[in-house]
Protein backbone atom coordinates (compact mmCIF):
# COMPACT_ATOMS: atom_id res chain seq x y z
CA UNK A 1 0.00 0.00 0.00
CA UNK A 2 1.60 3.50 -0.45
CA UNK A 3 -0.34 5.02 2.36
CA UNK A 4 1.24 3.12 4.71
CA UNK A 5 5.01 3.22 5.97
CA UNK A 6 6.89 0.11 4.32
CA UNK A 7 10.36 -0.68 5.96
CA UNK A 8 12.76 -0.32 3.12
CA UNK A 9 14.20 -3.29 4.28
CA UNK A 10 11.34 -5.17 3.30
CA UNK A 11 10.68 -3.24 0.08
CA UNK A 12 13.65 -2.84 -1.43
CA UNK A 13 17.02 -4.88 0.27
CA UNK A 14 16.23 -7.67 1.78
CA UNK A 15 15.92 -11.24 0.69
CA UNK A 16 12.10 -13.40 -0.31
CA UNK A 17 14.08 -15.85 2.07
CA UNK A 18 15.12 -13.68 4.90
CA UNK A 19 11.52 -11.72 5.13
CA UNK A 20 9.52 -14.96 4.97
CA UNK A 21 11.61 -16.45 8.05
CA UNK A 22 10.62 -12.87 10.00
CA UNK A 23 6.87 -12.56 8.48
CA UNK A 24 4.08 -12.73 11.08
CA UNK A 25 3.12 -16.32 8.98
CA UNK A 26 5.74 -18.15 10.00
CA UNK A 27 5.72 -16.74 13.53
CA UNK A 28 2.20 -18.09 13.83
CA UNK A 29 2.68 -21.52 12.12
CA UNK A 30 6.03 -21.59 14.96
CA UNK A 31 3.50 -20.87 17.54
CA UNK A 32 1.09 -24.06 16.48
CA UNK A 33 3.98 -26.40 16.13
CA UNK A 34 4.70 -25.59 19.35
CA UNK A 35 1.69 -25.90 20.95
CA UNK A 36 1.19 -29.30 19.13
CA UNK A 37 4.61 -30.35 20.73
CA UNK A 38 3.37 -29.26 23.95
CA UNK A 39 0.49 -31.69 23.59
CA UNK A 40 1.86 -34.83 22.36
CA UNK A 41 4.93 -34.30 25.11
CA UNK A 42 2.39 -33.96 27.49
CA UNK A 43 0.59 -36.93 26.55
CA UNK A 44 3.34 -38.93 26.81
CA UNK A 45 4.14 -38.01 29.93
CA UNK A 46 0.81 -39.29 30.88
CA UNK A 47 -1.72 -36.69 31.01
CA UNK A 48 -5.63 -36.94 29.59
CA UNK A 49 -4.84 -35.86 26.01
CA UNK A 50 -6.23 -37.96 23.07
CA UNK A 51 -4.99 -38.81 19.96
CA UNK A 52 -7.71 -37.41 18.58
CA UNK A 53 -7.20 -33.58 20.10
CA UNK A 54 -3.71 -34.26 18.68
CA UNK A 55 -4.80 -34.75 15.45
CA UNK A 56 -7.23 -32.26 15.34
CA UNK A 57 -4.55 -29.42 15.93
CA UNK A 58 -2.04 -31.40 12.82
CA UNK A 59 -4.94 -30.73 10.81
CA UNK A 60 -5.52 -27.45 11.34
CA UNK A 61 -1.74 -26.31 11.94
CA UNK A 62 -0.89 -24.11 8.51
CA UNK A 63 -4.80 -23.57 8.33
CA UNK A 64 -4.44 -20.31 10.30
CA UNK A 65 -7.66 -17.95 10.66
CA UNK A 66 -6.29 -14.81 11.11
CA UNK A 67 -9.31 -13.13 10.73
CA UNK A 68 -10.60 -14.61 14.06
CA UNK A 69 -7.45 -13.96 16.11
CA UNK A 70 -7.36 -10.57 14.84
CA UNK A 71 -10.47 -9.86 15.84
CA UNK A 72 -10.25 -11.57 19.03
CA UNK A 73 -7.42 -9.27 19.57
CA UNK A 74 -9.09 -6.05 19.52
CA UNK A 75 -11.23 -7.20 22.01
CA UNK A 76 -8.37 -8.61 24.79
CA UNK A 77 -5.58 -6.80 23.20
CA UNK A 78 -2.97 -10.10 23.96
CA UNK A 79 -1.71 -11.70 20.99
CA UNK A 80 -0.70 -15.16 21.84
CA UNK A 81 -4.83 -15.38 23.94
CA UNK A 82 -6.04 -14.50 20.86
CA UNK A 83 -4.28 -17.17 18.79
CA UNK A 84 -5.26 -19.77 21.52
CA UNK A 85 -8.77 -18.82 21.30
CA UNK A 86 -8.68 -18.81 17.20
CA UNK A 87 -6.37 -22.30 17.16
CA UNK A 88 -9.41 -23.72 19.67
CA UNK A 89 -12.57 -22.34 17.53
CA UNK A 90 -10.84 -24.57 14.59
CA UNK A 91 -10.08 -27.36 17.30
CA UNK A 92 -13.23 -27.65 19.36
CA UNK A 93 -12.03 -30.87 20.98
CA UNK A 94 -8.52 -29.67 21.54
CA UNK A 95 -9.89 -26.02 22.88
CA UNK A 96 -8.68 -27.07 26.82
CA UNK A 97 -5.69 -28.32 26.35
CA UNK A 98 -3.82 -25.89 24.01
CA UNK A 99 -1.52 -24.14 25.93
CA UNK A 100 -1.92 -25.91 28.66
CA UNK A 101 0.16 -24.91 31.69
CA UNK A 102 2.43 -22.46 29.47
CA UNK A 103 3.12 -18.90 29.46
CA UNK A 104 3.45 -16.35 26.38
CA UNK A 105 7.00 -16.60 26.39
CA UNK A 106 6.71 -20.42 25.46
CA UNK A 107 5.67 -19.91 22.43
CA UNK A 108 6.91 -16.67 22.09
CA UNK A 109 10.53 -17.16 23.30
CA UNK A 110 10.76 -20.45 21.51
CA UNK A 111 9.61 -19.08 18.47
CA UNK A 112 12.27 -15.98 18.91
CA UNK A 113 14.88 -18.81 18.89
CA UNK A 114 13.44 -20.85 16.54
CA UNK A 115 13.74 -18.15 13.66
CA UNK A 116 17.25 -16.52 14.99
CA UNK A 117 18.93 -19.96 14.35
CA UNK A 118 17.07 -20.39 11.13
CA UNK A 119 18.48 -16.80 10.08
CA UNK A 120 21.87 -17.32 11.22
CA UNK A 121 21.94 -20.28 9.23
CA UNK A 122 20.49 -18.20 6.01
CA UNK A 123 23.17 -16.06 6.83
CA UNK A 124 26.06 -18.26 7.42
CA UNK A 125 25.42 -19.59 3.60
CA UNK A 126 24.88 -15.67 2.34
CA UNK A 127 28.59 -14.90 4.44
CA UNK A 128 30.30 -18.47 3.01
CA UNK A 129 28.92 -17.62 -0.50
CA UNK A 130 30.98 -14.26 -0.52
CA UNK A 131 34.13 -15.58 1.21
CA UNK A 132 34.26 -18.22 -2.23
CA UNK A 133 33.76 -14.96 -4.77
CA UNK A 134 36.41 -13.25 -2.79
CA UNK A 135 38.52 -16.12 -2.79
CA UNK A 136 38.35 -16.91 -6.51
CA UNK A 137 39.29 -12.99 -6.74
CA UNK A 138 42.23 -13.01 -4.42
CA UNK A 139 43.71 -16.55 -6.43
CA UNK A 140 43.27 -14.55 -10.18
CA UNK A 141 45.46 -11.42 -8.92
CA UNK A 142 47.68 -13.14 -6.18
CA UNK A 143 50.46 -12.02 -8.35
CA UNK A 144 49.52 -8.47 -9.56
CA UNK A 145 51.39 -5.68 -7.46
CA UNK A 146 49.58 -2.54 -6.28
CA UNK A 147 50.54 0.98 -4.25
CA UNK A 148 49.47 -0.54 -0.52
CA UNK A 149 48.33 2.48 1.62
CA UNK A 150 49.19 3.48 4.94
CA UNK A 151 47.10 6.78 6.11
CA UNK A 152 46.01 6.31 2.68
CA UNK A 153 49.35 7.77 1.66
CA UNK A 154 51.26 5.35 -0.80
CA UNK A 155 53.72 2.71 1.02
CA UNK A 156 55.35 -0.67 -0.01
CA UNK A 157 53.95 -2.35 -2.39
CA UNK A 158 51.30 -4.90 -1.79
CA UNK A 159 49.16 -7.11 -4.66
CA UNK A 160 45.31 -6.77 -5.59
CA UNK A 161 45.17 -10.77 -4.13
CA UNK A 162 46.47 -9.97 -1.05
CA UNK A 163 44.44 -6.91 -0.51
CA UNK A 164 41.59 -9.37 -0.88
CA UNK A 165 42.96 -11.82 1.22
CA UNK A 166 42.43 -9.19 3.70
CA UNK A 167 38.76 -8.36 3.50
CA UNK A 168 38.36 -12.53 3.36
CA UNK A 169 40.07 -12.96 6.99
CA UNK A 170 37.90 -10.32 8.06
CA UNK A 171 34.88 -12.47 7.33
CA UNK A 172 36.72 -15.96 8.26
CA UNK A 173 36.40 -14.06 11.55
CA UNK A 174 33.18 -13.40 11.39
CA UNK A 175 31.79 -17.14 10.71
CA UNK A 176 33.99 -18.46 13.14
CA UNK A 177 31.74 -16.23 15.84
CA UNK A 178 28.60 -17.35 14.13
CA UNK A 179 29.35 -20.62 14.06
CA UNK A 180 30.04 -20.02 17.67
CA UNK A 181 26.66 -18.32 18.88
CA UNK A 182 24.80 -20.45 16.35
CA UNK A 183 26.30 -23.49 18.06
CA UNK A 184 25.63 -22.42 21.60
CA UNK A 185 21.76 -21.65 20.77
CA UNK A 186 19.57 -23.37 22.83
CA UNK A 187 15.14 -24.15 23.28
CA UNK A 188 13.71 -22.11 26.46
CA UNK A 189 11.43 -24.78 26.63
CA UNK A 190 8.50 -24.82 29.20
CA UNK A 191 9.26 -22.74 32.62
CA UNK A 192 6.60 -20.75 33.80
CA UNK A 193 5.81 -17.82 34.72
CA UNK A 194 9.17 -17.33 36.61
CA UNK A 195 11.36 -19.85 35.13
CA UNK A 196 10.33 -22.48 38.53
CA UNK A 197 8.27 -24.66 36.28
CA UNK A 198 6.04 -24.52 39.26
CA UNK A 199 2.60 -24.81 36.32
CA UNK A 200 4.00 -28.02 35.32
CA UNK A 201 4.54 -29.20 38.83
CA UNK A 202 1.26 -29.35 39.53
CA UNK A 203 0.26 -30.63 36.58
CA UNK A 204 2.42 -33.53 36.98
CA UNK A 205 2.14 -34.22 40.69
CA UNK A 206 5.54 -33.03 41.65
CA UNK A 207 7.28 -35.57 39.64
CA UNK A 208 10.52 -33.32 38.59
CA UNK A 209 11.75 -36.07 36.38
CA UNK A 210 8.46 -35.70 34.21
CA UNK A 211 8.77 -31.93 34.12
CA UNK A 212 12.64 -32.34 33.34
CA UNK A 213 11.49 -34.73 30.52
CA UNK A 214 9.17 -32.33 29.53
CA UNK A 215 11.50 -30.06 28.69
CA UNK A 216 13.87 -31.91 26.36
CA UNK A 217 11.32 -33.77 24.94
CA UNK A 218 9.67 -30.50 23.10
CA UNK A 219 12.86 -29.33 22.16
CA UNK A 220 14.12 -32.65 20.30
CA UNK A 221 10.69 -32.36 18.86
CA UNK A 222 11.19 -28.96 18.01
CA UNK A 223 15.19 -29.93 17.01
CA UNK A 224 17.16 -28.84 19.56
CA UNK A 225 19.42 -31.12 21.55
CA UNK A 226 19.87 -28.96 24.60
CA UNK A 227 17.49 -26.50 26.98
CA UNK A 228 19.04 -23.67 29.05
CA UNK A 229 19.79 -25.01 32.25
CA UNK A 230 18.27 -21.81 34.16
CA UNK A 231 16.19 -19.03 32.61
CA UNK A 232 13.37 -16.60 34.54
CA UNK A 233 9.82 -16.39 32.21
CA UNK A 234 11.86 -15.42 29.20
CA UNK A 235 15.65 -16.74 27.93
CA UNK A 236 18.13 -14.45 28.97
CA UNK A 237 18.38 -11.15 26.18
CA UNK A 238 21.56 -11.68 26.41
CA UNK A 239 21.30 -14.22 23.68
CA UNK A 240 19.51 -11.41 21.25
CA UNK A 241 22.35 -9.17 22.43
CA UNK A 242 24.87 -11.96 21.28
CA UNK A 243 23.26 -12.35 17.81
CA UNK A 244 23.16 -9.15 17.17
CA UNK A 245 26.98 -8.48 18.09
CA UNK A 246 27.58 -11.18 15.17
CA UNK A 247 25.72 -9.49 13.04
CA UNK A 248 27.40 -6.35 14.02
CA UNK A 249 30.78 -8.07 12.94
CA UNK A 250 29.89 -8.99 9.52
CA UNK A 251 28.54 -5.53 9.16
CA UNK A 252 32.06 -4.29 10.09
CA UNK A 253 33.68 -6.35 7.70
CA UNK A 254 31.50 -5.60 4.79
CA UNK A 255 31.73 -1.73 5.24
CA UNK A 256 35.39 -1.77 5.53
CA UNK A 257 35.51 -3.84 2.14
CA UNK A 258 32.89 -1.17 0.60
CA UNK A 259 35.38 1.70 1.73
CA UNK A 260 38.27 0.34 0.33
CA UNK A 261 36.06 -0.50 -2.87
CA UNK A 262 34.92 3.67 -2.95
CA UNK A 263 38.92 4.61 -2.58
CA UNK A 264 39.86 2.16 -5.45
CA UNK A 265 37.24 3.31 -7.47
CA UNK A 266 38.15 6.74 -7.15
CA UNK A 267 41.61 6.02 -7.67
CA UNK A 268 39.93 4.14 -11.27
CA UNK A 269 42.07 0.81 -9.86
CA UNK A 270 39.23 -1.13 -9.39
CA UNK A 271 35.53 -0.72 -9.99
CA UNK A 272 32.30 -2.49 -8.78
CA UNK A 273 29.92 -4.09 -11.35
CA UNK A 274 28.52 -0.99 -13.65
CA UNK A 275 25.41 -1.79 -15.70
CA UNK A 276 25.09 -1.83 -19.39
CA UNK A 277 21.58 1.38 -18.81
CA UNK A 278 22.97 1.88 -15.01
CA UNK A 279 22.78 5.76 -14.66
CA UNK A 280 25.09 7.07 -12.17
CA UNK A 281 23.85 10.50 -11.82
CA UNK A 282 21.04 12.44 -12.41
CA UNK A 283 22.66 15.61 -13.24
CA UNK A 284 26.72 14.01 -14.24
CA UNK A 285 25.47 11.37 -17.06
CA UNK A 286 29.25 10.46 -17.06
CA UNK A 287 29.73 9.54 -13.55
CA UNK A 288 29.97 5.92 -12.57
CA UNK A 289 28.92 6.55 -9.04
CA UNK A 290 29.93 3.36 -6.48
CA UNK A 291 26.34 3.17 -5.22
CA UNK A 292 26.13 -1.08 -4.12
CA UNK A 293 29.32 -0.38 -2.34
CA UNK A 294 27.71 3.34 -0.75
CA UNK A 295 24.55 1.01 0.26
CA UNK A 296 26.93 -1.53 1.73
CA UNK A 297 28.26 1.17 3.81
CA UNK A 298 24.88 2.54 4.72
CA UNK A 299 23.21 -0.15 5.82
CA UNK A 300 26.04 -2.01 7.57
CA UNK A 301 26.19 1.38 9.38
CA UNK A 302 22.35 0.78 10.49
CA UNK A 303 23.18 -2.65 11.58
CA UNK A 304 26.63 -1.76 13.73
CA UNK A 305 24.23 0.86 15.67
CA UNK A 306 21.51 -1.56 15.91
CA UNK A 307 23.28 -3.96 17.69
CA UNK A 308 23.64 -1.32 20.50
CA UNK A 309 19.58 -2.13 21.31
CA UNK A 310 19.60 -5.24 21.99
CA UNK A 311 23.16 -4.92 24.36
CA UNK A 312 20.97 -1.70 26.26
CA UNK A 313 17.75 -4.14 26.10
CA UNK A 314 20.10 -6.83 27.91
CA UNK A 315 21.35 -4.63 30.35
CA UNK A 316 17.52 -3.08 31.46
CA UNK A 317 15.67 -6.50 32.22
CA UNK A 318 14.58 -6.31 35.80
CA UNK A 319 14.72 -10.06 37.43
CA UNK A 320 12.50 -12.59 36.12
CA UNK A 321 10.73 -10.78 33.54
CA UNK A 322 9.85 -6.99 32.19
CA UNK A 323 8.27 -6.16 29.53
CA UNK A 324 10.40 -3.03 27.68
CA UNK A 325 11.93 -5.37 25.75
CA UNK A 326 9.06 -6.67 23.60
CA UNK A 327 8.33 -3.73 21.17
CA UNK A 328 12.38 -3.03 20.77
CA UNK A 329 13.18 -6.89 19.93
CA UNK A 330 10.14 -6.67 17.77
CA UNK A 331 12.14 -4.32 15.52
CA UNK A 332 15.75 -4.67 16.31
CA UNK A 333 15.90 -8.22 15.78
CA UNK A 334 14.40 -8.96 12.32
CA UNK A 335 15.65 -5.53 11.11
CA UNK A 336 19.42 -6.39 11.68
CA UNK A 337 18.86 -9.65 9.87
CA UNK A 338 17.13 -8.25 6.90
CA UNK A 339 19.53 -5.39 6.56
CA UNK A 340 22.72 -8.09 6.78
CA UNK A 341 21.03 -10.61 4.47
CA UNK A 342 20.79 -7.20 1.76
CA UNK A 343 24.28 -6.41 2.50
CA UNK A 344 25.94 -10.03 1.76
CA UNK A 345 23.65 -9.60 -1.30
CA UNK A 346 25.02 -7.10 -2.55
CA UNK A 347 28.94 -7.87 -1.68
CA UNK A 348 28.13 -11.05 -3.27
CA UNK A 349 27.03 -9.06 -6.56
CA UNK A 350 30.04 -6.79 -5.99
CA UNK A 351 32.77 -9.59 -5.04
CA UNK A 352 31.60 -11.48 -8.41
CA UNK A 353 32.17 -8.56 -10.72
CA UNK A 354 34.94 -6.74 -9.45
CA UNK A 355 36.46 -4.79 -12.60
CA UNK A 356 40.38 -4.16 -12.41
CA UNK A 357 42.01 -1.78 -14.74
CA UNK A 358 46.05 -2.93 -14.61
CA UNK A 359 46.73 -0.13 -16.98
CA UNK A 360 46.15 2.38 -14.14
CA UNK A 361 47.50 -0.16 -11.65
CA UNK A 362 50.88 0.47 -12.85
CA UNK A 363 50.41 4.48 -14.15
CA UNK A 364 50.10 4.90 -9.92
CA UNK A 365 52.99 2.06 -9.26
CA UNK A 366 54.94 4.30 -11.89
CA UNK A 367 54.41 7.55 -9.91
CA UNK A 368 55.52 6.05 -6.71
CA UNK A 369 57.95 3.77 -7.26
CA UNK A 370 61.26 5.80 -7.96
CA UNK A 371 60.63 6.51 -4.22
CA UNK A 372 60.44 3.12 -2.43
CA UNK A 373 63.19 1.76 -4.34
CA UNK A 374 65.85 4.34 -3.12
CA UNK A 375 66.84 1.61 -0.59
CA UNK A 376 67.35 -0.97 -3.73
CA UNK A 377 69.21 2.01 -5.56
CA UNK A 378 71.76 2.93 -2.91
CA UNK A 379 72.63 -1.12 -1.76
CA UNK A 380 73.59 -1.54 -6.01
CA UNK A 381 75.58 2.06 -5.74
CA UNK A 382 77.23 0.71 -2.57
CA UNK A 383 78.52 -2.67 -4.33
CA UNK A 384 79.83 -0.41 -7.39
CA UNK A 385 82.05 1.39 -4.61
CA UNK A 386 80.08 4.45 -3.49
CA UNK A 387 79.78 5.90 0.13
CA UNK A 388 77.17 4.88 1.52
CA UNK A 389 76.39 8.06 3.74
CA UNK A 390 77.04 10.40 0.53
CA UNK A 391 74.68 8.17 -0.93
CA UNK A 392 72.03 8.29 1.79
CA UNK A 393 72.70 12.56 1.78
CA UNK A 394 71.94 12.77 -2.43
CA UNK A 395 68.84 10.39 -2.18
CA UNK A 396 67.34 12.45 0.15
CA UNK A 397 68.07 15.77 -1.34
CA UNK A 398 66.86 14.35 -4.82
CA UNK A 399 63.46 13.29 -2.85
CA UNK A 400 62.85 15.93 -1.43
CA UNK A 401 63.51 17.77 -5.20
CA UNK A 402 61.10 15.07 -6.67
CA UNK A 403 58.32 15.73 -4.51
CA UNK A 404 58.57 19.25 -4.88
CA UNK A 405 58.33 19.11 -8.56
CA UNK A 406 55.41 16.87 -8.59
CA UNK A 407 53.22 18.93 -5.59
CA UNK A 408 54.20 22.28 -6.42
CA UNK A 409 54.38 21.85 -10.52
CA UNK A 410 52.43 19.45 -10.76
CA UNK A 411 55.47 17.77 -12.69
CA UNK A 412 56.08 14.28 -13.08
CA UNK A 413 58.20 12.36 -10.76
CA UNK A 414 61.66 12.85 -11.99
CA UNK A 415 63.85 10.98 -9.18
CA UNK A 416 65.08 9.02 -11.30
CA UNK A 417 66.77 10.88 -13.94
CA UNK A 418 68.22 13.07 -11.08
CA UNK A 419 70.37 10.09 -10.02
CA UNK A 420 71.04 8.93 -13.28
CA UNK A 421 72.74 12.76 -13.54
CA UNK A 422 74.38 12.25 -10.35
CA UNK A 423 77.86 10.80 -10.67
CA UNK A 424 78.37 10.30 -7.27
CA UNK A 425 75.65 7.18 -8.06
CA UNK A 426 77.62 5.65 -10.75
CA UNK A 427 74.04 4.33 -11.97
CA UNK A 428 72.73 4.91 -15.60
CA UNK A 429 69.17 5.18 -16.84
CA UNK A 430 69.00 1.53 -18.01
CA UNK A 431 70.44 0.05 -14.72
CA UNK A 432 68.12 2.24 -12.55
CA UNK A 433 65.09 0.78 -15.07
CA UNK A 434 66.43 -3.25 -14.00
CA UNK A 435 65.78 -1.94 -10.50
CA UNK A 436 61.78 -0.92 -11.17
CA UNK A 437 60.47 -4.45 -11.04
CA UNK A 438 57.35 -3.96 -8.98
CA UNK A 439 58.04 -7.97 -8.44
CA UNK A 440 60.83 -7.12 -6.41
CA UNK A 441 58.79 -5.02 -3.86
CA UNK A 442 56.25 -7.18 -2.71
CA UNK A 443 57.56 -9.50 -0.47
CA UNK A 444 55.79 -13.07 0.20
CA UNK A 445 52.20 -11.76 -0.78
CA UNK A 446 52.09 -13.74 -3.43
CA UNK A 447 53.00 -17.05 -1.31
CA UNK A 448 50.80 -15.38 1.85
CA UNK A 449 47.84 -15.39 -0.33
CA UNK A 450 48.04 -19.10 -1.42
CA UNK A 451 48.90 -20.44 1.88
CA UNK A 452 45.69 -18.54 3.54
CA UNK A 453 43.60 -20.07 0.51
CA UNK A 454 44.85 -23.32 0.81
CA UNK A 455 45.16 -24.05 4.27
CA UNK A 456 42.81 -21.53 5.79
CA UNK A 457 39.71 -20.64 3.79
CA UNK A 458 39.39 -23.60 1.17
CA UNK A 459 38.73 -26.57 3.38
CA UNK A 460 36.30 -24.61 5.56
CA UNK A 461 35.01 -23.70 1.54
CA UNK A 462 34.91 -27.59 0.66
CA UNK A 463 33.37 -28.53 4.13
CA UNK A 464 30.25 -26.42 3.60
CA UNK A 465 29.84 -26.64 -0.07
CA UNK A 466 26.39 -27.42 0.21
CA UNK A 467 25.44 -24.75 2.18
CA UNK A 468 27.13 -22.34 -0.22
CA UNK A 469 25.26 -23.96 -3.57
CA UNK A 470 21.89 -22.76 -1.55
CA UNK A 471 23.40 -19.42 -2.45
CA UNK A 472 25.77 -20.02 -5.46
CA UNK A 473 24.85 -22.98 -7.58
CA UNK A 474 27.51 -25.03 -8.81
CA UNK A 475 30.85 -23.63 -7.53
CA UNK A 476 34.13 -25.01 -8.27
CA UNK A 477 36.54 -25.07 -5.00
Amino acid sequence: MRTTYDSPLNSRYASNDMKYIFSPDKKFRTWRLLWIALAETQKELGLEISDEQIDEMKANADDINYDVAEKREQEVRHDVMSHVYAFGEQCPAARGIIHLGATSCYVGDNTDLILMREALTLVRSELLAVVSGLADFADRYKEMPTLGFTHFQPAQLVTVGKRASLWIHDLMMDLYDLDHVLSDIRFLGSRGTTGTQASFMSLFDNDHKKVKQLDNRIAKRMGFTEVYPVSGQTYTRKVDSRVLNVLSGIAQSAAKFSNDIRLLQHLKEIEEPFEKNQIGSSAMAYKRNPMRSERIASLSRYVINDAMNAAATAGAQWFERTLDDSANKRISVPEAFLAVDAVLSIYLDVAGGLVVYPNMIRKHLDEELPFMCTENIMMEAVKRGADRQALHEAIRVHSMEASANVKMNGGKNDLLDRIASDPVFELDRMSLKDLLEPSLYIGRAPEQVAEYLRNDVYPVLRKNRKEIERIIPHINI
